[in-house]
């Protein structure tokens, strides 16, 4: 499969050496794709990924991940001349700022929004799923703990959408759990939030994730 991931960053990296080391082709689309952080993390992938402009990469690819910051993610999108009919969009964002005192005013949009819907909005035509937003860049290189995995939450109102990112983050070796429609976005996002508290302020570090715990029962048979 042919997957854009606007962003290089931390977890557009993450996802993207993954993702092309399982075969995919990767596109990164970034400002500067000659930038030396770029050219840096095409080295780390091994030549199984390549960076072009925004619009380049979006173009090729039938998939796109979404993994900016906040505040340049409707700049971007919304700069973009492509046509988003049919394209799908994988949502790794959560609506914050990145310094340490901006996280604790926490979410800039919520209770009847999310930056899922938003992004919906910005991309006419597309099929939006929320998705690795509840973790960090470590986990989603390593989502294995002991005999558990951690699990990755997904939303969105496209069926055939949802099936396709199922796929892609199943492999990633993430316990898949589909929440439903994107508007659970609104939820997912401040576990995002709680996630990233735990991390910086609560003492846990990166090295931990969330997992549904799922009781087993039988039925007797009559």
């Amino acid at each position: 499969m042919k997957i854009a991931i606007v962003g290089a960053g931390n977890v557009g990296g993450a996802l993207g050496s993954r993702w092309a080391n399982n075969g995919h082709k990767i596109i990164f689309g970034v400002r500067d794709p000659r930038s030396r952080p770029v050219r840096e993390l095409l080295n780390k992938i091994g030549g199984k990924a390549r960076a072009a402009q925004i619009n380049e990469a979006i173009e090729e690819a039938p998939v796109i991940a979404v993994t900016l910051p906040w505040v340049a993610t409707e700049e971007t999108l919304r700069g973009t001349s492509v046509s988003w009919d049919q394209k799908i969009i994988i949502d790794a964002t959560n609506p914050i700022l990145l310094g340490s005192q901006d996280l604790q005013k926490g979410l800039l949009v919520g209770h009847t929004t999310s930056a899922a819907e938003q992004i919906a909005s910005w991309t006419p035509g597309s099929k939006v799923v929320k998705a690795f937003n509840t973790t960090g860049a470590a986990n989603m290189l390593n989502p294995v703990y002991g005999n558990e995995k951690i699990s990755m939450f997904i939303c969105g109102n496209h069926p055939d959408a949802k099936e396709a990112i199922k796929g892609l983050v199943s492999e990633l070796d993430f316990d898949v759990v589909d929440v439903g429609r994107l508007e659970m976005a609104r939820y997912l996002e401040p576990a995002g939030m709680l996630w990233i508290a735990m991390a910086m302020f609560a003492g846990f570090g990166t090295e931990f994730g969330f997992r549904v715990i799922r009781r087993v029962t039988t039925i007797a048979q009559k």
